[in-house]
């Protein structure tokens, strides 16, 4: 098995972009959702309720982050000194705002007042205890520091989304790409679909991760990356033969196990082990 390929996002539900290879922290990619979009009532707005969010494509160069969109020429980010507590997820935190003009910029986008805010202390949200250790952090992700998926499980999740449009006597759609899932880290040469559900633990090139637990799929895997409208698939079909819990799941959530203290760094192409 090798890593297929390395994506990160700089902010939480916009667009995100391949690497050749990024540094691991405990909490997560470096620079992965360090930032996220805040609505004028202090709650995050995410790509799922507002999905023109992932027409905004966010780069870091060094610690400068750029946003750019179809709307508007590119605009580098400038963080103040103003931070203000925001709940994300199960815990609040102190959230730095990111000035006027970044809020204008994505205001603009979205369609709706917002402001752009930006985690500086990655290591103050823990995970859910239930499943990681003490100590364990993540960012602003969803829940946890990584994302894996693998190619074989997308091929066979493709054909099964032909195999129901068939029954239902629709034409077949095109294969989602797996940009749909954002994941952060992709594998090839797994041997069969769906196999990363029992992994324990596993090492990419040098560094070694713990699966906290699979990873249930939510509405945004519905809507496409180009168009930015919403579907059926592949939450459909997922609903056929990935439901359990009254959920349905794809891909798996990762923790790096790294020594106290220590990053590491994960190359495309990378040789991955069970362990």
């Amino acid at each position: 098995m090798k890593l297929a390929s390395i994506s990160f996002y700089p902010v939480k539900s916009t667009a995100g972009h391949d690497v050749a290879e990024a540094e691991v922290q405990p909490w997560g990619l470096a620079g992965d959702r360090r930032y996220l979009i805040a609505n004028a009532d202090g709650t995050a707005l995410t790509a799922r309720v507002e999905p023109r969010l992932l027409a905004c494509a966010a780069r870091l160069d060094g610690g400068t982050l750029t946003l750019t969109g179809p709307h508007a020429g590119p605009l580098t980010v400038v963080p103040t000194e103003v931070k203000e507590a925001m709940r994300v997820g199960r815990t609040v935190v102190a959230l730095t705002d990111c000035g006027d003009a970044a809020a204008q910029w994505l205001s603009a986008l979205a369609g709706r007042p917002v402001r752009l805010k930006w985690l500086d202390d990655p290591t103050v949200r823990p995970v859910d205890p239930v499943y990681s250790r003490p100590g364990d952090r993540v960012s602003l992700a969803d829940a946890y520091p990584l994302l894996l998926t693998t190619t074989a499980s997308l091929a066979r999740l493709n054909e099964r989304i032909v195999e129901t449009a068939l029954e239902l006597g629709e034409q077949p759609p095109s294969p989602l790409p797996m940009s749909r899932f954002r994941p952060n880290v992709v594998i090839d040469g797994v041997a069969e679909p769906f196999a990363e559900d029992e992994w324990k633990r596993l090492r990419i090139g040098e560094v070694e991760f713990r699966v906290s637990k699979g990873c249930d799929r939510c509405v945004l895997t519905t809507v496409d990356g180009t168009t930015f409208r919403k579907g059926k698939e592949p939450l459909r079909t997922l609903a056929r033969f990935r439901r359990r819990d009254g959920k349905v799941w794809f891909g798996v959530n990762l923790i790096p196990d790294l020594p106290p203290g220590a990053f590491g760094r994960i190359v495309r192409g990378d040789p991955v082990a069970l362990l």
